[in-house]
């Protein structure tokens, strides 16, 4: 491959070992040794939890952004985001993260009032789009506090006007959006969601998600309530089905209050950060590219960022190479996704008598990552 002149390296974090950060850097180092006369784009990825920001920061060369806002229990927190041209990307992990919490959990009081402030901060500055990430919460309020900062409106029954948290969503009587639609008009809102779970029920937000926010079965059953009563309201006042929407009990019903009260869209992690990134754009001219994460086997195979940047690659006829920690049974299944051959990055010998599998069929799987990969070169 002496002619490649581009490579793109956008791989996930080896969790616990390496940063998508550092495996970028990595690259960029040992690419140039071999080929030096070869691009090398490097486009850190992070799941919307807490890093996003810092690895779009890096890939877009974005603007950090620190704003003072309300944390999850109203308290000012410094919180940054970033700014790239008209584009802005925020995770709610900077005002309501379960780390700010730790040791005073109470899913009941926690507000995501901050992330509203930070959208509202973006949209101040010019920012016409905003990529939302919603992982690490410790919230339930099923976006409420968000919403209310963008001008939604919430009351009770006796008209009072509140800003709702996970523990008095039932009081909910009323809801209006309508100054909300007037201040993001024009604003598109993606979130990036890597859940399926409904709003409530058994599989919904309160009772998958609130033991880790600090929710006792008690709680759970009242989050879960709250949750169920909001999406009422919802259909009530603003003829949404929400409920059943995958993903919607995201991040204690974040999911839900950002389609319900923000207009947003919600979509997998790594399909936004493609769209954020200009992926498609980059790929144009690539000759390679390489991703990754800490292991691969066949449960995760399909997982968000390996299968999402073969479904972009595959059809333009790009080899892309997965190097990963660890190989497992059934990783052999991204081959059919089109990931052009898996490399492991574990050196320590085995003893052979603790093998899973015979010698013979851990040969096999590396010699035909390496026939793989010669094909690949051959046919470029």
């Amino acid at each position: 491959m002496s002619a490649m002149k581009k490579c793109i390296v956008i791989s996930d974090s080896f969790k616990g070992t390496l940063s998508s950060l550092e495996i970028c850097g990595i690259a960029r180092q040992s690419i140039p040794k071999f080929f030096p006369d070869c691009k090398v784009v490097d486009l850190p990825v992070a799941d919307g939890g807490e890093g996003t920001v810092e690895c779009f920061i890096q890939a877009l060369q974005a603007q950090p952004v620190t704003v003072e806002a309300a944390g999850p229990y109203g308290e000012p927190v410094q919180a940054i985001y970033c700014r790239s041209g008209k584009r802005a990307v925020i995770e709610m992990a900077s005002t309501a993260g379960l780390p700010m919490v730790e040791g005073r959990l109470n899913p009941e009081k926690t507000t995501t009032y901050g992330v509203g402030q930070l959208i509202a901060h973006a949209v101040k500055y010019g920012c016409t789009e905003v990529l939302l990430g919603l992982g690490g919460s410790c919230t339930n309020d099923g976006g409420c506090g968000c919403a209310a900062a963008l001008g939604t409106r919430f009351f009770r029954e006796n008209g009072e006007e509140f800003v709702p948290t996970g523990g008095d969503l039932s009081q909910i009587a009323h809801v209006s959006t309508a100054e909300t639609k007037e201040r993001l008009a024009g604003v598109k809102i993606t979130v990036m969601c890597d859940v399926d779970n409904p709003l409530h029920g058994p599989r919904g937000a309160a009772p998958v998600f609130g033991p880790q926010k600090g929710a006792d079965g008690a709680m759970v059953e009242r989050l879960d309530a709250g949750l169920r009563h909001l999406d009422g309201v919802i259909r009530q006042d603003l003829g949404l089905e929400i409920g059943t929407l995958p993903g919607a009990g995201a991040a204690g019903g974040m999911g839900a209050g950002s389609v319900a009260f923000l207009g947003a869209e919600l979509k997998p992690g790594i399909e936004a950060v493609l769209d954020m990134m200009d992926f498609d754009r980059h790929l144009k001219t690539a000759d390679l590219v390489i991703t990754g994460e800490g292991r691969i086997d066949g449960q995760s195979v399909h997982g968000k960022v390996i299968s999402g940047i073969a479904r972009r690659t595959r059809p333009k006829n790009v080899p892309l190479i997965a190097i990963v920690g660890g190989i497992g049974p059934g990783a052999e299944e991204a081959y059919e996704l089109g990931v052009t051959a898996i490399f492991g990055t574990d050196r320590p010998a085995t003893d052979f008598r603790q093998y899973p599998e015979p010698a013979s069929v851990y040969y096999q799987h590396t010699l035909e990552d390496i026939l793989r990969l010669i094909q690949a070169v051959s046919r470029r």
